[in-house]
């Protein structure tokens, strides 16, 4: 596949925004800021049981009753239902990370259509782009609540290609998950690994054909070679 993609689909929860400062919404409520990264490690984990039993659900209930477990024992600093609360509505205060505006904008200046696919939900996309002032160069926010399945199910990105009229190889899924780098490269996605902390992939994953330390570098990858090698 030598050709650009015509639409740019964008994960959110850690590709677009920046999620450390869910840490402290843990420390506020009397837990420690280390179970903030296994609670979503294992919410990702039953959303994905889920989707490869065939069931699904949303992502806000999951993470909510999966914290009810995690707090369960903790002395905490205020009622486990406002414990639960405080942290969930964490989501809606995240902020992008750096590289991001930038890179929008110039993928967007190259004639590229964006949209978000998330496992969450659309309004904290709706939230995040809206603050952020980046909210009216993206067409539009889809999310699992409205596919088969959660990412990275196949039926998730079919569903993604469906909802923008093109064929699943006229996206290009950017992530910083190798998982839906997976997912994507299985469902005949394009796809550009977002790697701003320097990890090795993993080689059980189909390998992403992008490989990028920040979002700018990606319009630079996908625009046309001005000297492309001539044949004789």
């Amino acid at each position: 596949m030598t050709s650009t993609p015509s639409v740019i689909v964008f994960d959110v929860n850690e590709t677009l925004s920046d999620m450390s400062p869910l840490s402290a919404r843990f420390v506020e409520v009397g837990a420690p800021a280390s179970l903030a990264r296994v609670w979503f490690a294992t919410l990702l984990r039953d959303g994905f049981a889920l989707a490869a039993a065939g069931g699904t659900a949303k992502f806000s209930m999951i993470g909510s009753e999966l914290l009810c477990g995690v707090l369960r024992d903790v002395a905490l600093t205020q009622s486990l239902d406002d414990a639960v609360r405080h942290v969930m509505d964490g989501f809606e205060t995240l902020s992008l990370h750096p590289d991001i505006a930038d890179g929008i904008r110039g993928l967007k200046s190259a004639g590229l259509r964006l949209v978000t696919f998330s496992n969450g939900s659309a309004q904290v996309a709706e939230s995040l782009l809206t603050r952020s002032g980046l909210r009216g160069e993206f067409e539009a926010l889809l999310t699992v609540e409205d596919a088969p399945a959660w990412k990275p199910v196949r039926a998730a990105y079919e569903y993604a290609a469906d909802a923008c009229g093109v064929q699943p190889s006229d996206l290009l899924l950017v992530a910083v998950h190798p998982w839906d780098i997976h997912g994507a490269a299985q469902a005949g996605l394009r796809t550009a690994w977002l790697n701003r902390t320097g990890e090795t992939y993993p080689s059980f994953f189909t390998a992403p054909d992008h490989t990028l330390s920040a979002l700018g570098e990606l319009a630079t990858q996908l625009a046309p070679d001005p000297h492309p090698a001539h044949r004789s």
